[in-house]
């Protein structure tokens, strides 16, 4: 079977990477009631997270592999579209080169997380350099 290739913003990966993760959690909370017993409230699924490792190979391996790092140095989420889950809006929050890369051969290991809802670029940019407490509470870290 031929998959389609991995893409993240306006990057094609030449080659899909050999390892995908992907990572559904979902939050708890837990209360402890008297006498031992305790009781569990789900607070909702939490974003998924795609990990997975690569190699570039061949000539111009190292620099495929900073064109994937000038990718991950931009300030933004985009548009993930993997070869097998569905497209989402994520983060790419990790890029790990795992060894002294050679001009023909480089390894790495990657980790994206998904948006869900209005907290991403949009909303970030919204406001103030000082961040969400200063707009949340003039400037308290914590609302009194």
């Amino acid at each position: 079977m031929t998959s389609s290739p991995m893409r993240f913003k306006d990057y094609v990966w030449p080659h899909n990477p050999r390892i995908y993760e992907i990572e559904f959690t979902r939050a708890f909370a837990e209360r402890k009631i008297p006498f031992g017993m305790y009781a569990l409230q789900s607070l909702g699924r939490s974003g998924r997270v795609l990990r997975g490792e690569g190699e570039f190979t061949g000539r111009g391996a190292y620099a495929e592999f900073k064109k994937l790092a000038s990718v991950f140095c931009e300030e933004s989420p985009g548009v993930l579209v993997h070869p097998v889950w569905q497209t989402s809006r994520a983060w790419f929050v990790s890029l790990l080169l795992r060894e002294e890369p050679r001009e023909d051969y480089v390894a790495y290991s990657f980790e994206f997380r998904e948006c869900c809802g209005g907290w991403d670029a949009g909303a970030a940019s919204s406001l103030p350099a000082a961040g969400y407490a200063s707009a949340a509470y003039g400037g308290k870290l914590w609302h009194t």
